[in-house]
């Protein structure tokens, strides 16, 4: 199967089928041209069947995350979606780095580590009496193996403000950082960057410079905004096979999804401008197109309609 990136298409029609899937502010509407027939059948983990040819075959393993790029692809959409769909407000949130004083590379670890501290964090919360929290966290390697977390804690009102010294107490391995959102229109897509992307001089230092160079914006510990040089994907390869990239807790919303028609989801998304499209077409071995799909994305808390955000890139799968 070949995926590639072709002119964009739309519905034919007002009455096209379309999926719509809203996330917040964010809504997706996704067009497919045909519905591609399923050619294998899974047998276990590591055989499968080719229902053309009547042979078992053996799947392919990942060494890395790397090296199956449609999963990290679906694996970082589902997470911008998820923070999207629960961040509408950035006032309601914290954003918060916790990173370890030694060099803590065992990824077995970092989980159980959160998993320690949100209790801690829970009780500080209620101790103060502030609001409980729902948590979004998401772990990240770096160049030199160590791990630290990203956590999105979201409060049903304005969120607390909690001195570093706190957080850092709470956390008890090392450093913490609590990052403003303010200005940021497509938080999903600004806060998963940091998993996906690694800054061009740490890819230099580690010997990992090899990738798509792009600029990305950044807040700096002093709360200003810059430039910063980047390798587009470059710290994928740093994830074991089969690691969970992000964790989140119960009372988190899921986005919705339905079917609809081009009409209804135009008429949904009425007045948000567009801020990123895509059409991708999907061709088997012989070269045979077996379907074409449409992305579009409209945020209605967007500041800048009709600019297309060209950094989002995700290889699209059924289920997405």
């Amino acid at each position: 199967m070949n995926i590639d990136r072709i002119p964009d298409v739309r519905p034919d029609t007002a009455e096209t089928p379309v999926t719509v899937k809203r996330c917040g502010n964010v809504i997706e509407v996704r067009y497919m041209r045909s519905t591609p027939c399923a050619v294998i059948e899974k047998v276990n983990a590591d055989l499968y069947v080719d229902k053309r040819t009547g042979e078992v075959k053996e799947f392919c393993h990942s060494a890395n995350r790397a090296d199956s790029k449609a999963s990290v692809a679906q694996s970082l959409r589902k997470l911008r979606d998820l923070i999207n769909a629960n961040l509408t407000a950035p006032e309601t949130a914290l954003w918060v780095t916790l990173t370890y004083r030694e060099n803590m590379r065992d990824e077995r670890r970092v989980y159980e580590d959160f998993r320690r501290f949100w209790q801690r964090f829970r009780y500080y919360l209620k101790k103060h009496e502030y609001q409980p929290a729902e948590y979004i966290t998401a772990a990240e390697p770096q160049g030199r193996g160590a791990w630290h977390l990203h956590c999105l804690f979201l409060f049903p009102e304005k969120a607390p403000f909690i001195p570093n010294a706190d957080m850092a107490r709470i956390w008890g391995h090392g450093f913490t950082k609590t990052k403003s959102l303010q200005g940021i229109d497509n938080p999903g897509l600004y806060l998963t960057a940091y998993l996906g992307d690694m800054e061009l001089s740490e890819a230099l230092r580690v010997g990992n410079a090899k990738g798509q160079i792009a600029e990305a914006e950044i807040t700096d510990a002093q709360g200003k905004r810059r430039k910063k040089a980047i390798i587009k994907g470059a710290r994928l390869h740093l994830y074991p096979p089969g690691f969970n990239l992000y964790r989140a807790s119960r009372g988190v919303k899921r986005p919705e999804i339905w079917q609809t028609t081009e009409v209804e989801a135009q008429a949904l998304v009425h007045g948000a401008p567009l801020t990123y499209e895509k059409t991708i077409s999907i061709t088997d071995e012989a070269g045979a197109v077996k379907n074409i799909i449409n992305y579009r994305q409209y945020n209605s808390a967007s500041k800048e309609g009709g600019q297309l955000d060209t950094a989002q890139e995700a290889i699209p799968s059924k289920d997405t």
